[in-house]
């Protein structure tokens, strides 16, 4: 038997894999696909990139010195996780093509036995890297399986399907739409943008990293060092910012310059303005979103109403003829999937207990799942870098299990109930003051309950202190 075993080969899991092996821990990582890499090797649309810069949007332990852009696309972060895999030598750790169908917590033996496709395996401990981000969401649009043509979801892009000269239909305005839409709009024929709720998209600040500042990463990464500091105090002060109205009405002020920038006509511009606070749903960067929804061959039409045959009908009744439809409409952030699969004490899977509305001490460890450990799990998305809280969540793991390995006859150790509970009620408590639940704010970050299970509302010095000390009155063992 292992002493930990990982779910997953995003930067969550390679990132526990990384840490587990400093500390002298033996572990193997469990991977569904045929490749490492995560949401950054499933996504591959065009135009696919990050929205936090690159130098941010990596390990601070493995820093890159050959990112060639401020922020990183697709293929370029995919290759920084191999290279981080091999700098580490994990890959010989990893089992590719074996996926999770349960996991069982079994009291008896004071271990978890972990049922995949190929076999099982039993761990003392696990760790969940699935992320949130995993399984993607596509809308019950009436008449939808009526579609004569071709579809796919942005997310499970479809390379053999050639677009050109083809009538296509967006359907969503997110973050995937405002990257890929400007890359295949002079490429098709006709163009519909079905927007059921405007973003906010603000100025996307990127360019070229010369050769010469790579070779000074290269050589003196304290350069590198400063500029991620620079960059973390910028994102916690944004983070921060958020919920002071003055600083969103100025960061509003640069969005509507945005849209001015790019759209000319006063109607579209009126259509493109959301009708709520920024931060509310995710900001997105953008310097070709607008520009492109005002080509001649592209329309901003209302949401979807229903779809019959190849005619995708808008709510305000128009009619679009799509030979292509595309569903860029994001996943199921709120409820991480990987809760079907997980049955801790209660004989229940996670999924069941949190009945909608997820719930998690530092969004890691459940009270009804002992030696189990969760990856950005319930309320840990802020804006910032996912590797900020990626490293702060190992810090606190690593402090849990060296705690069981240093302390005699500690068999389980599961955080206490009344701990999560009070936890989650002063986290639900602070986000009813933020601009998440302003105004009438909806977004894929509430749940079916009404609750918001997905963002931190507090900053990031607070869950640094939170993870500094290993409480272990806070737990049952």
């Amino acid at each position: 038997m292992q002493d930990v075993v990982i779910i997953g080969s995003g930067f969550s899991g390679l990132g526990a894999a990384i840490k587990l092996q400093k500390n002298g821990y033996t572990y193997s990582i469990l991977e569904k696909s045929n490749e490492l890499g995560g949401v950054w090797r499933e996504n591959i649309y065009p135009g696919c990139a990050c929205d936090i810069p690159a130098i941010f949007y990596s390990y601070s332990f493995s820093p890159n010195s050959d990112w060639s852009r401020f922020f990183a696309k697709q293929d370029e972060i995919k290759e920084y996780a191999y290279k981080t895999a091999k700098k580490f030598n994990l890959i010989k750790k990893i089992k590719f093509n074996h996926e999770l169908l349960r996991a069982n917590w079994d009291e008896e033996k004071k271990c978890w036995e972990l049922i995949t496709n190929q076999g099982t395996y039993f761990s003392k401990f696990v760790i969940f890297g699935t992320g949130p981000m995993h399984e993607v969401v596509t809308p019950n649009i009436l008449g939808r399986d009526t579609f004569k043509g071709e579809y796919f979801h942005s997310a499970e892009w479809d390379e053999s399907i050639d677009l050109t000269n083809k009538k296509v239909a967006v359907i969503g305005t997110g973050a995937s739409a405002i990257q890929f839409v400007p890359e295949i709009y002079s490429t098709v024929k006709e163009l519909a943008v079905f927007q059921r709720t405007a973003p906010w998209v603000i100025p996307k600040v990127d360019f070229k990293i010369k050769t010469v500042w790579q070779k000074l990463f290269k050589y003196f990464p304290i350069i590198q060092k400063v500029i991620r500091l620079l960059l973390s105090y910028y994102f916690n002060k944004l983070n921060n910012n958020l919920n002071d109205l003055k600083s969103r009405q100025k960061l509003q002020a640069i969005a509507i310059k945005n849209i001015k920038r790019g759209v000319k006509d006063i109607n579209l511009q009126q259509k493109l303005i959301p009708n709520y606070d920024i931060g509310c749903k995710r900001i997105l960067q953008s310097n070709k979103w607008y520009r492109t929804l005002s080509q001649k061959n592209v329309t901003v039409c209302d949401g979807v109403d229903k779809i019959e045959n190849n005619k995708i009908i808008a709510k305000d009744g128009t009619e679009f003829l799509a030979d292509v439809v595309i569903y860029a409409t994001g996943f199921k952030v709120a409820n991480p999937p990987v809760a079907k699969l997980i049955y801790g004490t209660t004989g229940k899977s996670l999924n069941d207990e949190w009945n909608g509305s997820p719930k998690a001490y530092l969004g890691t460890m459940l009270p009804t799942c002992p030696n189990a450990f969760l990856m950005l799990g319930p309320n840990l998305y802020a804006f910032t870098s996912a590797f900020t809280m990626i490293e702060l969540q190992l810090k606190y793991i690593i402090k849990a299990i060296n705690y069981m390995k240093t302390t005699k006859n500690i068999k389980s150790i599961v955080v206490k109930n009344d701990v999560t509970s009070d936890y989650n009620n002063n986290i639900q408590d602070v986000l009813a003051t933020t601009v998440w639940r302003s105004n009438g704010c909806s977004s894929y970050f509430i749940d079916k309950n009404g609750n918001n299970s997905t963002n931190w509302p507090h900053s990031i010095k607070y869950m640094r202190n939170e993870v500094s000390n290993f409480r272990i009155e806070d737990y049952k063992i």
